[in-house]
């Protein structure tokens, strides 16, 4: 991969963001990491090093995108790579999600991500290339109790996935989407740890009975961004030791 490439990754200050973000920077990518949080976005930048840029933005200001993309684009000249990794998620009975509470997780985790694409895209089409991945989730592969609308907007990313490899491909520009399993972040392992059933049921099906490492998502990322994938779009791969076919 050529070394002056730039990439953008949403939700990029914290876990599997950050591993990201830190694989592109390592590899010589200005990464420009956009967060709502400017403190933990511009610490998270600091440890990153040099080619780690902090952008604050909170993506759920739809209007504020199109804006954002140009100011990145009169810094650096071009994109190249877009990471759609932020997302949030809500844990609650079905019965009891409001119909608010549902859209509001919509709004972040799939409308966001398909202005940020429009957006991106645009410029991307201008240049003849370009490579965009989005995140899934193991909730798009299975029925996962007690998140109905994050299981919506992450099986709602699969589908807007190939959808917009189809719709842009005629411009050079890639889409692909990254599944994550159950992988070893400060949030899964107290959310685990405080789980032991839980813990259990994950690790019997998952069949390399481990949880993944963060970089193990990057990586995935990584292969998407670079010229190796030149002639893959619109697949979805699942980095989940086997979760997603497990018994």
């Amino acid at each position: 991969m050529k070394k002056n490439k730039t990439a953008i990754v949403t939700g990029g200050n914290a876990g599997l963001g950050y591993a990201t973000a830190k694989k592109f920077c390592d590899q010589g990518i200005t990464t420009y990491v956009i967060g709502r949080n400017k403190d933990k976005t511009i610490k998270a930048c600091q440890e990153l090093g040099e080619n780690a840029k902090p952008f604050i933005l909170d993506l759920d200001d739809l209007d504020k995108i199109p804006d954002a993309i140009s100011q990145i684009v009169k810094q650096t000249g071009s994109i190249d790579i877009l990471v759609n990794n932020a997302g949030i998620n809500m844990k609650k009975d079905f019965l009891e999600v409001t119909s608010e509470e549902f859209q509001a997780i919509m709004h972040t985790n799939v409308t966001s991500v398909f202005v940020m694409s429009r957006e991106v895209a645009k410029v991307m089409k201008e240049n003849g290339e370009g490579s965009i991945i989005n995140i899934s989730s193991m909730a798009a592969q299975y029925g996962i109790p007690k998140v109905i609308a994050y299981s919506a907007s992450k099986t709602a990313i699969e589908g807007m996935t190939r959808a917009m490899a189809v719709d842009l491909a005629g411009y050079g520009i890639r889409v692909n989407c990254v599944a994550p399993g159950f992988i070893k972040t400060n949030m899964s392992s107290k959310a685990l740890d405080s789980d032991p059933e839980r813990k259990n049921k994950v690790l019997s099906r998952t069949p390399m009975a481990k949880l993944g490492d963060p970089a193990d998502v990057a990586n995935a990322v990584y292969y998407y961004a670079s010229t190796d994938s030149k002639f893959t779009t619109g697949t979805i791969l699942p980095i989940d030791g086997g979760n997603s076919i497990g018994f």
